[in-house]
């Protein structure tokens, strides 16, 4: 069985599971970790013209779970606005999906030591009237359904006293390409997720301005951030060893130099 596999179909996921169910704390060898993960969320996950799955996430698992941990590992494709029940329904091991960690989150799954920093950011059209964040007062955004941008946007209309309206879509890639048919003003997300669509559109860009980041002391990208945020692995909470194993990986890999070399392939800076 090839470590970077994709489940497509839920008999495959099922089966997946069965082995992975049996799973004990440590010592690798031919059992399977499925990992739930929403596909596609380029640059942490998504799947090649090619069919073949790739990205942050997907490469620091092949270090993590294959690597290090001498596991084999496959990824589930997974809504992402319902992962974590998904997880605790037994459908699959652990959360990879670029998830960050929450005080809410934290009620219902367990998570590794962070592995990634990230930011709420807002990407608008370059033609458009939206030049500080102000103007989007009495507008519409979009995000994505159940993440962390969804809560940015919940927490800004709050910030206008409710003169916002939100447009929640299953993926990503539904808001961008309301932004891109003029359906919503702007799109709040993910730093870096914003970032491989700015640079793959030459129609929008990231809405500037200081925020969170210059606030905490970060060293702050340069347009405006909302939140300042720490990715993390899910866990069931009963599934202690697993998550000391991985911990344990992923202090490895920061110290020998395989984590630079993942973040460069997919990050500048």
């Amino acid at each position: 069985m090839k470590r970077r596999t994709y489940l497509k179909g839920s008999a495959g996921a099922a089966a997946a599971f069965t082995l992975a169910g049996c799973l004990g704390g440590g010592g690798g060898g031919s059992e399977t970790i499925t990992i739930g993960s929403d596909i596609p969320y380029r640059p942490f996950e998504w799947e090649t013209t090619e069919g073949e799955l790739t990205g942050f996430d997907v490469d620091i698992a092949e270090a993590v779970f294959g690597e290090e941990l001498g596991y084999e590992h496959e990824f589930q494709k997974t809504s992402f606005d319902g992962i974590i029940p998904s997880l605790n329904n037994g459908n699959f091991r652990v959360i990879m999906s670029a998830m960050t960690i929450t005080e809410e989150r934290a009620e219902k799954i367990d998570f590794s030591d962070p592995y990634f920093t990230a930011y709420q950011t807002v990407v608008v059209l370059k033609n458009g009237d939206i030049g500080a964040k102000e103007d989007l007062k009495g507008k519409t955004v979009g995000v994505q359904k159940g993440t962390t941008g969804a809560a940015a946007a919940d927490a800004l209309k709050e910030e206008f006293g409710g003169d916002m309206t939100i447009q929640r879509y299953d993926q990503i890639n539904g808001a961008f390409d309301a932004l891109i048919n003029n359906q919503v003003v702007a799109v709040i997300n993910d730093n870096t997720v914003n970032a491989e669509f700015v640079n793959q559109s030459g129609d929008v860009k990231f809405l500037e301005g200081e925020g969170a980041a210059a606030e905490a002391g970060k060293e702050a990208p340069p347009y405006l951030t909302l939140t300042v945020e720490e990715y993390g692995i899910g866990f069931r909470k009963d599934d202690d060893d697993l998550r000391e194993e991985v911990n344990g990986a992923l202090a490895t890999i920061k110290d020998n130099g395989t984590y630079d070399e993942i973040y460069s392939k997919y990050f500048s800076g």
